[in-house]
C-alpha cells in the first residue's frame, strides 16, 4: 500500500496511476527551457573564452576570478534546467494519482511529498491533451480546472490548473472524470431529493458500490 492509499483511508478506488516514467523524464529534457539554456550556455561559453585570451599577470588573474564566481551565478538558468533534468526520475517516483468516488487525489514533490485533494463539486473544464512525445510513447494527459482555489494579489479567486499526466490510458482516464464530475455536481446540486444516499434526481444512478465498477490499480 502506498503513502497516497493510506491518505485515502475508506474512500474506494476507482482509478490509480503513475506517470509513464519514459515519457514523463523525456518531457523533463525535451521542454521550452532547454533552448534557453543551450543559448544562454553558448552565450556564456563564448564570454568565457574572450577571458582566457586576457594575459595572465596579476590584474588579469584577479579580473579572471571574479569573472568565474559571475558565470556561476549567470549561468544559474542552465542549472536549474539540468537539475530539473536529474531529479526527473526522483519527481516521476513521488508522483501518485488516485481517483476516488469523492474526487481526485494528486501527490507530488521531490524530497518532500505534498499531497493535493479535489473534490468532483469544484472540477471543470476537464480537457484531454496529447503532445509530441506522449504520441511517441502512447501517453497523454487530463487536464482539469478548479475554480476559486487559489487568491490573486489583488484578493480575488483565481482558477487554478491540475493535470494527471503522462499515463497510457488518458482516454479512459478523461472519460471516467467528466462522467463522475457530471455525475456527482448534478447530484449535489439536486434541490428536492435532500441529499439521500441514492440520489434519484438526474438519473445519475450514484451507488457508491455499483456505479463505477471494481478498483483499477
Amino acid at each position: 500500500m502506498t503513502d497516497l492509499e493510506v491518505y485515502v483511508g475508506n474512500e474506494r478506488i476507482v482509478w490509480q496511476g503513475k506517470p509513464d516514467r519514459k515519457c514523463f523524464i523525456l518531457e523533463c529534457i525535451f521542454n521550452p527551457f532547454l533552448f534557453v539554456a543551450i543559448i544562454w550556455g553558448a552565450f556564456d561559453l563564448f564570454f568565457i573564452k574572450m577571458i582566457n585570451t586576457m594575459p595572465s599577470d596579476e590584474m588579469g588573474g584577479l579580473f579572471k576570478g571574479f569573472f568565474g564566481v559571475f558565470i556561476l551565478i549567470h549561468l544559474m538558468p542552465v542549472w536549474i534546467y539540468l537539475g530539473g533534468v536529474i531529479f526527473s526520475a526522483l519527481r516521476q517516483r513521488n508522483i501518485e494519482y488516485i481517483i476516488t468516488e469523492r474526487g481526485i487525489y494528486l501527490s507530488h514533490g521531490v524530497f518532500s511529498k505534498s499531497i493535493d485533494f479535489k473534490p468532483f463539486a469544484e472540477i471543470n473544464n476537464i480537457n484531454m491533451h496529447c503532445g509530441i512525445i506522449d504520441r511517441m510513447t502512447g501517453c497523454g494527459d487530463v487536464t482539469f480546472v478548479c475554480a476559486g482555489s487559489k487568491l490573486s494579489t489583488e484578493g480575488a479567486a483565481t482558477d487554478s490548473h491540475y493535470s494527471i499526466q503522462d499515463i497510457p490510458d488518458y482516454q479512459k482516464v478523461f472519460q471516467l472524470v467528466r462522467q463522475m464530475q457530471t455525475d456527482i455536481y448534478s447530484d449535489t446540486m439536486y434541490p428536492n431529493a435532500l441529499r439521500p444516499e441514492n440520489n434519484p434526481g438526474y438519473r445519475t444512478q450514484y451507488n457508491p458500490t455499483d456505479r463505477y465498477g471494481s478498483n483499477n490499480r
